[in-house]
């Protein structure tokens, strides 16, 4: 535990601030600590003032610019704590600007650095006020951690504009479906995301986009994009998607020389859409079986054996899976060991179950501006974790 030197408080102000930024802040130095940091504040802000003014008090000098014209109190909320009645000088004409903090803030820039790395790590904007009250002894409500991470917006620009490397092996693509409120109420937002794997097995949501549908312009828009910023698509073995026709189109514009795998989920949800009640459970069943074969000639024996037995009862079901059955076969042209991960866009969907979390106490999204903060923080959280943890099946010592 460190304690404080017992001539720390009639030290200089930069021996204080030296301390302070070597000692354990914990709460047992409490009071101390505030008052310390209070006493190197008022310092600063005194000498900040001086200077500004161009002369010291009661010195006659021709550079002097304004007065000292005593002081007003304010509270701070600093990473050391929260400072009740900060003394910070007033000048007789109102030149003096502190530099210190903003002129009306409430708090230090390293706090409002602090909410917007907690929302970047995925901490919800209710949690956030929570965590300053025990670190800083006052929180913040969640309409502030929201104003405070408007300071994101550049970050997200910067985001969807960023260059991008040409090292991915495969490439999901899928809309997610998440809600936002409207004038006339409540109203369904779908996200365009592009989800990567790259060539040493590290995931990757590489970009996403607001979209009215799942038309090709909409796709094109974010495909063009990524091609143009640096994916050429190289080094890619693969694209999964669901199949919408709208993207399906715009891969032939931009990614025409990629093999294509229809996702198995979304195939089977179609399928199930077709079969009747009773049929279902056991037929879905059966089909899911045609996906674990370990070769491709056996997958496709499997699904000759499906549709023998489910022909003459569920016809429409057959011919919907049947439509498609190459583009759902070409996983089985990757190693085996990537298969599970690529057949399907369940990546994508899964990513987004944590920007759902994060909305369920509010419901849905305020507003457009909150639905690309949200997903950018959330996303930006789940990179940067999976930057250090490559897929274990997808590295070449697996």
């Amino acid at each position: 535990m460190v304690k404080p030197h017992r001539d720390c408080f009639n030290a200089s102000v930069a021996e204080k601030v030296r301390w302070f930024k070597d000692a354990t802040w914990d709460g047992e130095l409490g009071f101390q600590t505030r008052m310390a940091l209070k006493d190197v504040l008022e310092h600063a802000l005194r000498e900040e003032a001086l200077f500004q003014l161009g002369a010291e008090r009661y010195k006659h000098d021709p550079r002097r610019r304004d007065q000292l014209n005593g002081t007003y109190t304010r509270t701070l909320q600093t990473a050391g704590g929260t400072i009740n009645d900060l003394r910070v000088p007033r000048s007789r004409k109102g030149l003096y600007d502190p530099q210190v903090f903003d002129r009306y803030a409430r708090r230090t820039a390293d706090v409002n650095e602090a909410i917007c790395e907690m929302f970047l790590r995925g901490v919800s904007t209710r949690e956030v006020g929570d965590i300053l009250e025990v670190l800083t002894g006052s929180g913040v409500s969640a309409s502030t951690v929201s104003q405070v991470s408007k300071a994101l917006d550049s970050h997200v620009r910067a985001y969807h504009t960023r260059p991008l490397h040409d090292g991915y092996q495969y490439l999901l693509l899928d809309g997610v479906t998440l809600k936002c409120k409207a004038a006339t109420g409540v109203k369904k937002v779908l996200v365009l995301t592009a989800y990567g794997i790259t060539l040493d097995g590290r995931r990757d949501l590489i970009d996403f986009c607001r979209a009215k549908g799942e038309s090709e312009a909409e796709w094109n828009r974010l495909l063009h994009s990524l091609y143009q910023r640096g994916l050429k698509g190289e080094h890619l073995k693969m694209i999964t998607t669901d199949g919408a026709r709208g993207l399906i189109a715009a891969l032939d514009m931009v990614y025409a020389h990629v093999p294509r795998q229809h996702c198995w989920v979304h195939k089977l949800r179609n399928v199930s859409n077709k079969l009747r009640a009773k049929n279902r459970e056991i037929c879905l069943a059966q089909a899911r079986l045609i996906y674990l074969a370990k070769t491709r000639a056996e997958a496709i024996q499997r699904f000759k054996q499906w549709k023998a037995d489910w022909q003459e009862r569920e016809p429409k079901a057959v011919a919907c899976l049947e439509a498609d059955l190459d583009d759902l076969l070409t996983c089985f042209d990757m190693p085996e060991a990537h298969r599970r991960t690529v057949r399907t866009t369940n990546p994508i969907e899964r990513s987004f179950r944590e920007v759902r979390r994060r909305t369920r106490p509010m419901s849905c999204f305020n507003n457009p501006a909150s639905i690309e903060r949200i997903i950018f923080a959330v996303l930006s959280h789940l990179n940067a974790k999976w930057s250090k943890h490559p897929i274990k099946h997808f590295t070449q010592d697996s």
